[in-house]
């Protein structure tokens, strides 16, 4: 008997059927993957397992009892627990106080919040993940990386028999997802069942035994991971051959249109000298806090360097802030899109336009045939998956989010954009289609800097990169002369190893 049992899931949204007649099956001990491309029910699948949605249709059954599961501490109670893609915390309370949250430690017949004790227990979580955190820290002081780890100390803090993961390693370090992958060994070990989503194929080879993949709402196939390679899995995925993207070896990069020299930003950049020219990807990587999104922010004018200087197309400028950025030419796609890059309780519509407004305004109203108009220009130029222009942003999958993201700066006519992670979260069919994006904007003379953690991407699309450590570049490599060890040799400050490598 399978620990648990999901059969005949159906879920509809206005103007979507998210979920149809989707099942699942996940037995004790196991690490299940559950992968499919975005908008294809995951989320919605595991959001209904762990109580924020409410199924129209379908049955749930753990140890073969049928369950009713209508909200989040039901689920809990039953022991299953969700580590959200979109991080679920509270920026203003403390590290333990998200931790127990709900389930708060108290102590005397008053029932008094037992601080210290919620602040141990939550460093002993943390340090079981190998982080030096204290129980004390302001999650909005805290890096995105160690923000996840918090979410899944928060779920080990109770009782789970079932852990779903939703793209836990899309903000981890190698050597946080080596701890990551040690923890979820040493859960299967006690009996925990793991539901583990990512787009990331290579990783569910590794720690999963089975995996579960997902089309368009429906469960498509069930097998272990040991019958399938990748190739396999993305044509259950995507229901079609995917073709491999390379990139050109004929661009011809224009005139330079920027250049930084010597910035500086106490404590974050030092002596910052690049070069981006029209027509051309630049990769920009570093392991995680060396200084890459500071650099980015610079560049768009939201923070401010101490000293330096910044030319566009060869003229001085001061970019005092993104607005202003804006108007030069410069667009700016956010490594967080759902807090930076998206307004999500507002349209697809608006979000759209929203980053140059002014051109639909006349005589101090909106034009909005205009800009139905213009959005659905994008939503076909960038086969966006919507019901219509009127739909919410934040009930579109991530994917499709971030070309609603891409669409924004498009409609800017941005001469210079900034991509900051953008295949983050991403499934592999909307990567291969980014990509792609992302040379046609280049052979119409757009400039890109390109920020990515994933080197075999930064490998394949950039004929120039840039290495960061420390708030430094420490090296630059065409794409001919790099590999990962270069660049890791780089981005760890060891200079020397990369250049005899």
């Amino acid at each position: 008997m399978s620990l648990l049992e999901m059969s005949g899931i159906t879920k509809h949204f206005p103007g979507v059927l998210a979920l149809d007649n989707a099942h699942l099956s996940v037995e004790a001990g196991e690490c299940h993957a559950l992968v499919g491309e975005n908008g294809a029910g995951k989320s919605t699948l595991m959001k209904i397992l762990s109580g924020a949605y409410r199924a129209d249709a379908g049955l749930i059954k753990l140890d073969g009892e049928t369950k009713h599961i209508d909200s989040p501490i039901a689920a809990r109670r039953l022991g299953i627990t969700m580590i959200h893609q979109e991080l679920n915390l509270l920026p203003e309370l403390t590290v333990a106080e998200n931790i127990f949250l709900g389930h708060e430690v108290v102590r005397g017949p008053l029932g008094w919040l037992d601080k210290r004790a919620m602040e141990k227990r939550s460093q002993e979580l943390l340090e079981s993940l190998g982080q030096k955190l204290s129980g004390r820290a302001l999650i909005k002081k805290i890096s995105l990386a160690q923000q996840q780890m918090v979410e899944i100390a928060k779920a080990l803090s109770v009782k789970s028999k079932i852990i779903i993961m939703d793209e836990p390693s899309s903000i981890l370090t190698d050597r946080e997802l080596h701890e990551l992958f040690d923890l979820i060994s040493r859960l299967k070990q006690q009996n925990v069942a793991i539901i583990y989503i990512s787009h990331r194929l290579e990783e569910i080879f590794k720690i999963c035994e089975r995996v579960t993949v997902m089309r368009d709402g429906r469960t498509i196939q069930t097998e272990g991971t040991g019958k399938l390679n990748q190739d396999q899995i993305i044509r259950l995925m995507v229901g079609r051959e995917i073709e491999q993207f390379s990139p050109s070896q004929h661009s011809h990069p224009g005139e330079e249109i920027l250049r930084l020299e010597a910035i500086e930003k106490a404590g974050k950049l030092h002596n910052i000298h690049l070069g981006l020219r029209k027509g051309e990807i630049v990769g920009l990587t570093g392991l995680v806090g060396a200084g890459r999104t500071e650099l980015a922010r610079v560049i768009f004018g939201a923070d401010q360097p101490d000293s330096g200087r910044i030319l566009l197309e060869g003229k001085p400028v001061s970019l005092r802030s993104p607005r202003q950025a804006i108007d030069l030419g410069i667009g700016l796609l956010t490594e967080d899109r759902k807090t930076q890059g998206l307004i999500l309780n507002m349209m697809l519509r608006e979000n759209t336009t929203l980053a140059r407004l002014s051109r639909l305004v006349k005589r101090g109203f909106i034009n909005v045939s205009a800009e139905r108009s213009v959005t659905k220009k994008f939503i076909r130029d960038l086969l966006i998956k919507t019901p219509s222009t009127e739909q919410k942003v934040r009930n579109l999958s991530g994917g499709t989010q971030q070309k609603v993201v891409l669409a924004k700066w498009l409609f800017t006519e941005s001469k210079i954009l900034i991509f900051d992670e953008p295949t983050r979260g991403i499934d592999v069919g909307a990567k291969a289609e980014i990509y792609q994006l992302m040379w046609k904007l280049v052979s119409q003379g757009i400039a890109i800097l390109m920020i990515s953690s994933e080197l075999p991407e930064i490998l394949k699309m950039c004929e120039r990169i840039l290495v960061m450590h420390d708030g430094e570049i420490t090296g630059e490599l065409k794409r001919e002369e790099a590999d990962q060890e270069k660049i890791m040799a780089l981005a760890m400050g060891l200079n020397h190893l990369a250049r005899t490598s």
